[in-house]
């Protein structure tokens, strides 16, 4: 059988083919010497050969020796345009929509047949959808709204219509950026940051996907730093410098399940289907203990839950073969296939009518009967919550808050943020970078401009304190342990309070007493060395992983799924669950391979770990530049407008955050 994997959004293909083909007998990954690859030429976005992108994840594969990378027969051009502000905003800060921009955006919209317009968020997406509508010139049903929590049924209406040529735009998330072809799409525009060079090679590939045509993107910055990601996006897309993307290894949950289907479908021997997963590159490393470890589970759920017969899925016959013969477990684990889950999700339905998708459950317990909120591009009233469903109707009147969903932050690439840093210590001749200069000159003059090479510390002295400011460019998930690790050496040095906050660019520290910060002192506390000690002491890492192990015990069938005609459970109810299985394993069972796979992923995921450690030596290389500007600087002001969203106050945070905007702006003479 031919197998064919195309892709123009990767940067590690050479491991991407790997997952496509089986693992050959004598490879790396299965314990012996790899096999040869007949290897032409990569693929890259624009179509031009290359050499195989190095991976900083799992080492070499070895897949079937006649595998070949194939480039494109000529590239493709790419347009990416920017929507450059008339007047930058000298002191610019997360959190804004960029709705400044709405008329121009509508102009964008108006000039060409069908546009897409993506944000990085569903909450995004619903206020770019009610703006667009308040000053939409054509009749509404022209413009509509796609996002993963909308029902199937508008999902594919939405792409129906934009097939069919019957839309003028649509907003969207990721939901729309992957797996579909447009070819009636003229334009798309991305509002916000891409967050990653990949991301926006799969927008804007959205547009004129057709043959010989050129694709088009256009930026709409919601502040003015954003400018430089544009310019820093457009650059790395000209050198091929994508983003590589690895895939999950030792899933034990997802092979736990695999196991129970496959008994389920007619039964396994064992030594067979240990031979046939190892031939995948997920499992090639699979070893005899771990493996029976799985087959352990799916028997009897271990050693601490040997007791429950609820756990005992899976028989051995008289004949080796592994069999379910409970109907009951049969019953619960068809419901339970597959990875993605909507456990917690509140159902928001018409009280009259079809559903239009789902909202969290912290978002709606917040609402009383007759409270207005935004979803699906309408503004709704909530008439009462029963049984994991919100029962609604439309408003007759006024706006509605817009429900958020969690995993709304999304992280900067570091192939992006190092490129950005390339940006900011570079020659400043791209448009988008025209546009600011003034905020760049105020940067230099104040403090310095992060280069490569060198690490930027500005220690700043305000009226609410001492604020200690430090930019590696390696994304808000990293920043924020990098944070977290510093307070707790720092405070161990000297005994002191520490708050911190952090975005892509950085992060601050923040001494309830001020202390004195020299290069030494600062080179100490980035030192690579005991990081998984101090990490464990300044995070609670037990919290931590019963968060992750709750997702792990779902797909592997420990978490009971709601029944049909049942009330689904609630968050709570899964939380609690997961919880005292979590505690049983972990006094009574704590070499139980779930607990395992669930630090595992805490510390390779949530933690990202291998970045951390990646960035604390990449600091330790660098050369420290420590500055003490005499006011917050256009780079740290966007922290320390982060730091104040936890602090109590009387006034809301986007005031606050404007007002001492406003201030700044007239002390340095805007």
């Amino acid at each position: 059988m031919r197998t064919w994997g195309l892709s123009a959004t990767l940067g590690n293909l050479e491991e991407a083919a790997g997952a496509l083909m089986p693992v050959m007998e004598g490879s790396p990954e299965a314990g012996g010497q790899g096999a040869e690859k007949a290897l032409a030429a990569s693929v890259t976005p624009t179509g031009r050969a290359s050499a195989p992108a190095s991976s900083p994840g799992p080492g070499p594969l070895a897949p079937d020796p006649a595998f070949a990378l194939v480039a494109g027969v000529r590239p493709r051009t790419l347009v990416i345009d920017t929507l450059r502000p008339k007047a930058g905003e000298r002191f610019p800060w997360s959190g804004h929509l960029g709705l400044a921009q709405l008329a121009r955006v509508l102009d964008k919209l108006m000039s060409v047949r069908t546009s897409l317009v993506f944000t990085n968020t569903r909450a995004q997406a619903e206020l770019w959808h009610q703006a667009l509508a308040s000053v939409w010139p054509e009749a509404l049903e022209t413009l509509a709204l796609h996002h993963g929590s909308l029902g199937p049924k508008l999902r594919a209406q939405a792409e129906a219509g934009l097939r069919a040529g019957a839309l003028r735009c649509v907003v969207a998330t990721s939901s729309l950026d992957l797996g579909v072809d447009f070819p009636a799409v003229d334009q798309v525009l991305q509002v916000g940051s891409p967050k990653g060079i990949a991301r926006l090679l799969q927008r804007a590939g959205r547009a004129r996907h057709r043959p010989g045509e050129a694709g088009h993107v256009v930026c709409v910055p919601t502040h003015a730093l954003e400018l430089v990601e544009y310019a820093a996006a457009r650059q790395a897309i000209a050198r091929n410098a994508i983003e590589p993307r690895h895939a999950p290894r030792l899933s034990l949950d997802v092979l736990a399940q695999h196991c129970v289907t496959l008994a389920l479908g007619g039964g396994f021997e064992a030594d067979a289907l240990l031979a046939e997963v190892r031939t995948t590159q997920a499992f090639a490393a699979l070893d005899q203990v771990t493996w029976r470890a799985v087959l352990d589970f799916i028997e009897r759920g271990g050693s601490a839950l040997d007791r429950y017969p609820d756990f005992h899925k899976v028989v051995r016959d008289e004949d080796g073969v592994y069999r379910v013969h409970d109907r009951k477990v049969a019953l619960r684990h068809r419901l339970s296939i597959g990875t993605i889950t909507s456990d917690g999700a509140v159902q928001v339905k018409f009280l009259r009518g079809g559903g239009l998708g789902s909202i969290e459950e912290q978002f709606v317990g917040r609402l009383r009967r007759g409270d207005r909120f935004q979803f699906a591009g309408r503004t709704l009233e909530l008439v009462r919550l029963e049984d994991m469903t919100a029962y609604v109707r439309v408003a007759k009147r006024g706006d509605g808050t817009v429900p958020k969903w969690m995993g709304g932050r999304m992280p900067l690439s570091s192939e992006l943020g190092h490129e950005v840093e390339a940006v900011f210590g570079g020659d400043h001749s791209a448009p988008e970078l025209r546009a600011i200069a003034p905020l760049l000159s105020l940067q230099a003059r104040l403090s310095a401009l992060p280069a490569p090479g060198s690490l930027l510390c500005e220690r700043v002295k305000a009226r609410d304190g001492l604020h200690v400011f430090l930019y590696p460019f390696a994304g808000r998930q990293v920043h924020e342990g990098l944070a977290a690790l510093l307070a707790l050496r720092w405070g161990r040095l000297h005994a002191n309070t520490f708050a911190f906050a952090a975005n892509d660019y950085g992060l601050v520290l923040s001494p309830a007493n001020a202390v004195e910060l020299d290069e030494d002192t600062l080179r100490a506390l980035l030192a690579p060395e005991r990081l998984l000690e101090d990490l464990t002491a300044s995070l609670n890492l037990g919290e931590l992983a019963r968060r992750q192990f709750r997702e792990i015990a779902r797909v592997a069938g420990l978490l009971p799924p709601s029944l049909p005609g049942k009330t689904p459970r609630s968050m709570r109810q899964l939380q609690a669950s997961s919880g005292l299985l979590f505690d049983v394993l972990t006094r009574h069972d704590p070499d139980h391979l779930l607990l395992h796979q669930a630090q595992r992923e805490l510390f390779s995921g949530v933690l990202e770990l291998d970045r951390l450690t990646d960035t604390l030596h990449d600091c330790a290389r660098r050369r420290l530049r420590l500055c003490a500007p005499a006011s917050l600087t256009p780079l740290s002001f966007p922290l320390w407008a982060e730091s104040l969203r936890g602090q109590l106050s009387t006034e809301d945070w986007s005031t606050r955050v404007q007002r001492a905007a406003q201030q700044l702006e007239r002390k340095h003479g805007r």
